[in-house]
């Protein structure tokens, strides 16, 4: 197989990428209306009827959203691009690998999905111990895992028959963020894997009748917190790679975007104490270490940002445009390709500023475990990343089934843009607000006992649930789109790479040098976490048997 010239998408790889995309919607669909439903009843607006819980929505939509929605769009966008960078045609290997991956995948979100319906698992996206899940929604969640790292395997060896193939050349720019991005994935779901099948699954069979608390939430931020940047890195793959090729520009700088994903690997992952400032078993030390390095990540962000507005002006000015913005008027707005994930951008930099607060101690004490954590969720995945992915949607629907992207569609997706971030402001922004005011996030309706403070929160909680409504209502759009895009006109629609500067400072040979990042990596992580560990497992750790609350 010729893996050196690139060619209009194949078939196969075509199938595989849709299958994925599409699953990935139908996730969003249901999470969507679960959260539509979850947030008219926090606004007292609506009882549950058929017995359904509260939790049951919230656990329904925490998990179809953030981790089904999410993983398989992910892993969907970086196939197609290794596909089209790598070659133009997955090795067959690698494909039969991909849709392992999405059958095991798939089975286990299925399990999940039918054991949420029927009330067996309603212990919120987090599944904390001690609440205890029926033992198969475990088992569920470890398939998810398991698939995601054959998927991620593939890629590997992608890339390594295409080094073979092609002694010393830097691999192309998007190749290098997707392998960047499976190997957090791969190194950060071992902490979630090991609660899961060493904790959970044996103590959710009776195997064992308590569990280690401490130790189970610790692994599960030390998974969470990456997690974040497992959904933010395929969102810079597209503001690096794809808007520039978009907007029919250069990228700024090749090196500095290699750059950047290297520092997000190595100070993504030891830092999700910053999740547990508030947990009194672990010493305060170990927090601020894992503070300290969770600030380090606002580095390579401001080196995105940097960069993207650096390609947006030279761009701006050899069109012509002069004075201090006048490259902003000949952006392409009316180009949803852009426009989606360019709004993304934007709701990042108040997201951004959230993040701080939330990882700084003194701060993070004021808004810990309210609404305000939950508004800051919305503005990063739900707003950054979703809306970069709709974008991506636009045009990479139509590439793996040979369509185009009609004008109506376009200005479909424009309007569905607005809605979302119309619908996102109210929510997210009176989360923001009510959290400030105390209102814990987590909780169904109450006016806890008439209670006047928890009465003054009514008006928000109302405001959350309109612009969750019109939230509802893009979700909706973008279905009706997405069902659209598989029968637009047919045509041949390009893989949209950007190219870097001609003049611009090729990316050293060392960034590729995977054995040493991932090395790096693993002692930035045994220095975060092996005395804390050792600490949570010692004599003076707590055990707590299983608990069924709903």
């Amino acid at each position: 197989m010729n893996l050196t010239k690139p060619q209009v998408f194949h078939s196969k790889d075509g199938a595989l990428v849709l299958a994925h995309i599409l699953f990935a919607f139908g996730a969003l669909f249901i999470g969507g209306v679960a959260g539509l439903l979850q947030s008219m009843v926090r606004s007292g607006t609506i009882e549950l009827p058929f017995g359904i819980g509260y939790y049951q929505l919230l656990t329904a939509h925490g998990v179809l959203m953030a981790l089904i929605f999410t993983t398989y769009f992910i892993i969907g966008f970086l196939y197609s691009g290794i596909s089209q960078t790598l070659g133009g045609q997955l090795l067959p290997i690698v494909n039969r690998m991909g849709w392992v991956g999405f059958g095991l995948m798939s089975a286990g979100t299925l399990l999940d999905v039918v054991l949420i319906l029927l009330n067996k698992a309603s212990v919120l996206y987090t599944f904390y111990a001690p609440l205890k899940a029926s033992p198969y929604f475990y088992v569920g969640l470890a398939l998810i895992v398991v698939g995601s790292w054959i998927s991620g395997f593939g890629i590997f060896y992608q890339l390594k028959y295409w080094k073979k193939m092609n002694r010393g050349k830097n691999s192309p720019l998007f190749s290098f963020m997707a392998v960047i991005t499976m190997i957090m994935w791969q190194v950060a779901t071992i902490g979630v894997a090991v609660e899961v099948i060493v904790q959970l699954i044996p103590w959710s069979f009776g195997w064992v009748e308590t569990i280690n608390v401490m130790l189970s939430r610790t692994l599960f931020w030390y998974f969470g917190h990456p997690l974040v940047y497992f959904w933010l890195l395929p969102t810079y793959i597209c503001w690096y790679v794809v808007i520039p090729k978009v907007i029919g520009a250069k990228i700024y700088s090749d090196a500095m975007a290699r750059l950047s994903f290297v520092l997000l690997l190595l100070f993504s992952i030891p830092v999700g104490f910053h999740h547990q400032l508030m947990e009194p078993g672990i010493n305060q030390l170990w927090k601020f270490i894992q503070v300290g390095l969770t600030f380090m990540v606002v580095i390579p962000s401001l080196m995105t940002a940097f960069s993207l507005f650096a390609t947006f002006e030279m761009h701006g000015r050899s069109k012509g445009a002069k004075g201090m913005f006048g490259w902003v008027k000949v952006l392409p707005w009316k180009d949803v390709r852009f426009f989606a994930p360019f709004m993304g951008m934007l709701v990042f930099i108040p997201a951004g500023a959230g993040g701080i607060i939330n990882a700084s101690n003194q701060m993070n004490a004021v808004v810990h475990n309210t609404l305000w954590v939950t508004g800051h969720f919305h503005l990063t995945v739900a707003t950054s990343v979703a809306l970069t992915f709709f974008g991506i949607a636009y045009w990479l629907i139509p590439v793996v089934t040979g369509r185009t992207l009609t004008a109506r569609m376009n200005r479909l997706g424009i309007i569905q843009t607005i809605l979302w971030c119309v619908g996102m402001f109210f929510m997210s922004g009176a989360m923001h607000w009510v959290g400030l005011l105390g209102s814990p996030r987590r909780t169904a309706f109450t006016t806890y006992g008439e209670n006047a403070e928890a009465a003054s929160w009514l008006p928000y909680y109302v405001t959350m649930s309109i612009g969750g409504s019109i939230l509802f209502i893009a979700v909706v759009l973008m279905i009706y789109i997405v069902i659209k895009l598989m029968r637009s006109p047919k045509g041949v629609t390009e893989y949209p790479i950007g190219e870097a500067e001609e003049n611009a400072e090729p990316a050293p040979a060392y960034l590729e040098k995977w054995g040493m990042w991932i090395g790096l990596s693993v002692v930035l992580i045994l220095i975060a976490y092996t005395i804390p560990v050792m600490e949570m497992m010692g004599p003076m750790h707590y055990d707590s048997p299983g608990y069924k609350t709903w």
